[in-house]
């Protein structure tokens, strides 16, 4: 192709305690860091989000510039004309972006972890990367989850759904109803399209919660996240 291979992502580890038989990559929202998303999550559970057998990672979008901010650069997992769910997406920078996940993967499946063993999602923008890493490129992976997460009305998803004949990781999804950015309508529309698609997919809702993760939601996807990924018995020698 002659292009240059995209860097490999930065990331902030959580390393399992004991031996590691699974990973979950979580996916910052936008203007933020893997270690800013770290630090979030470890600040409202007062402790990192770690597991005995689940090695936990937040990669850093590069920067770019960002449309909705005029251009200026940001971190963000790709572009948007803006902040809308009924205009086009920007579908190069979605597609590129992808690509360097689907590496970030493939590192972890390097390392002998099955991708029936790898869960992604993420925050806001972070959890829409990972509905279009899913759904159109990795139908093998573990699940997804997207909190206060959003597809457009025309996603490049829903156009790969339509055509899918596979099985499909489920989405544990999460929204607030005060979200003033990223609207609670937004989130049940692509609850209800996914579904619709065929993916088997719940909408927990969070009554006055703005934009933002609090303290329940972390737990209950962590419950999710350890029945999705359970510990695996020792193979007998």
């Amino acid at each position: 192709l002659g292009m240059a291979a995209p860097a490999a992502l930065q990331r902030s580890v959580v390393s399992p305690a004991g031996r590691h038989t699974a990973s979950l990559i979580f996916l910052h929202g936008s203007g933020d860091t893997g270690q800013g998303a770290r630090a979030w999550i470890k600040q409202i559970l007062n402790q990192d989000m770690a597991f005995q057998h689940i090695k936990v990672i937040y990669p850093t979008a590069p920067a770019r510039p960002y449309t909705p901010l005029k251009g200026a650069f940001s971190n963000v997992w790709f572009d948007r004309y803006k902040i809308c769910n009924d205009v086009p997406e920007h579908i190069e920078s979605i597609d590129s972006m992808c690509r360097g996940l689907t590496d970030l993967i493939n590192d972890e499946v390097k390392n002998g972890i099955a991708k029936n063993r790898i869960l992604i999602g993420g925050f806001s923008m972070g959890g829409g990367m990972a509905m279009h890493l899913a759904y159109r490129f990795h139908h093998d992976l573990a699940g997804v989850f997207s909190l206060s997460s959003f597809l457009n009305k025309d996603s490049a998803v829903y156009q790969a759904l339509k055509r899918n004949e596979s099985a499909l990781p489920e989405l544990f999804q999460c929204h607030g109803t005060a979200d003033e950015l990223v609207l609670y309508s937004w989130g049940e529309e692509t609850n209800k399209m996914l579904k619709s698609l065929g993916v088997s997919a719940s909408l927990h809702t969070f009554p006055n919660l703005s934009h933002e993760l609090n303290r329940t939601e972390i737990e209950k996807l962590k419950s999710w996240i350890v029945e999705k990924l359970p510990v695996e018995a020792p193979k007998a020698n």
